[in-house]
């Protein structure tokens, strides 16, 4: 089966501003920030919007005004390299302006965040002259004796309460400890771009995982079926917009219950597709049109025939 490519980067950026929820009116946050005209991009940028507030987040107080934040993946590793390079950015971005001095070496900082402890770089940073570091709170680790103030965020090790949504950006998760726990939450937002996003890579990410918990977890079923009533409904509804606008021309009756036929098969359309996303298999899929849509076995066949594609399966 061809490995899917998720895309960690977005879902890391889009968990940052959750995580500072309460304090957005604070920071103002740059994905992939350009430092300069060439292609060198610095993972995220959080700058404070009034000098001298205080962050009280945990993973941002040691937030100054200018915060150079550098993320790794599940795939990857932090490195002693990506500790020089990412000084090297720092540096570059101190630099880079139009006055000297304009932005002041002791207003930045840099956040490195992983998703497994950097025992290399750890052990490197501890073995340098004048360096010590300083495990301020689970997961949270303050280096000091460097050019900037520096902390290194440890995902797998940040506290599950204080970091709801950060501490499960992984592969691992467990249904009882981490999926029943994000059902809940994303039910009360899932309208938010930014919970989604962090949503989608997580369930993809952790996908046997979550179709375990389908069976098991009331709250991760309850969301799905929240998700397909939706579907449905704007299937339904998206069909009776169609038919009304066909029946001022060819009879509001006639044109009402067309409406309805066609968000009829908007709704089978969206269960098709969505259980064929999940990896269901065509007699799976049938059955959940025989039951949910009272569809005879022999049309609900030829649903899926006409939407599902069978050689994915």
């Amino acid at each position: 089966m061809k490995t899917e490519i998720l895309q960690w980067h977005p879902a890391f950026y889009a968990a940052a501003q959750i995580e500072f929820g309460d304090e957005l009116d604070k920071l103002h946050f740059e994905n992939e920030h350009q430092l300069s005209k060439k292609p060198l991009l610095i993972d995220a940028l959080i700058i404070k919007l009034r000098r001298g507030d205080r962050i009280h987040k945990n993973i941002g107080k040691i937030f100054r005004e200018h915060n150079i934040i550098e993320y790794k993946s599940p795939e990857d590793y932090l490195s002693i390299n990506d500790y020089y390079k990412v000084l090297g950015y720092a540096c570059f971005y101190q630099s880079d302006t139009e006055k000297v001095c304009q932005i002041q070496p002791e207003e930045i900082t840099i956040t490195f965040v992983c998703t497994h402890f950097p025992k290399k770089l750890m052990n490197y940073l501890s073995g340098r002259k004048d360096f010590f570091i300083d495990c301020v709170e689970t997961g949270i680790y303050y280096v000091n004796g460097g050019v900037f103030p520096m902390q290194i965020i440890v995902i797998d090790r940040l506290s599950s309460e204080n970091n709801i949504w950060m501490s499960r950006l992984r592969k691992d998760l467990t249904i009882a400890d981490d999926i029943d726990r994000l059902a809940r939450e994303y039910r009360q937002k899932r309208n938010s771009p930014l919970y989604s996003a962090v949503m989608d890579v997580i369930m993809r990410a952790n996908h046997e995982v979550v179709e375990e918990a389908k069976n098991m977890c009331d709250a991760i079923r309850e969301l799905f079926a929240d998700e397909l009533e939706e579907g449905v409904k704007r299937g339904v509804q998206l069909g009776k917009e169609q038919g009304l606008e066909q029946g001022l021309e060819q009879g509001l009756k006639q044109g009402v219950q067309q409406g309805l036929e066609q968000g009829l098969e908007q709704g089978i359309r969206a269960l098709i597709l969505d259980n064929l996303e999940e990896r269901k298999t065509k007699e799976q899929i049938t059955a959940k049109l025989i039951k949910r849509f009272e569809l005879s076995p022999d049309n609900a066949e030829t649903y899926f025939n006409k939407y599902g594609n069978t050689t994915a399966l």
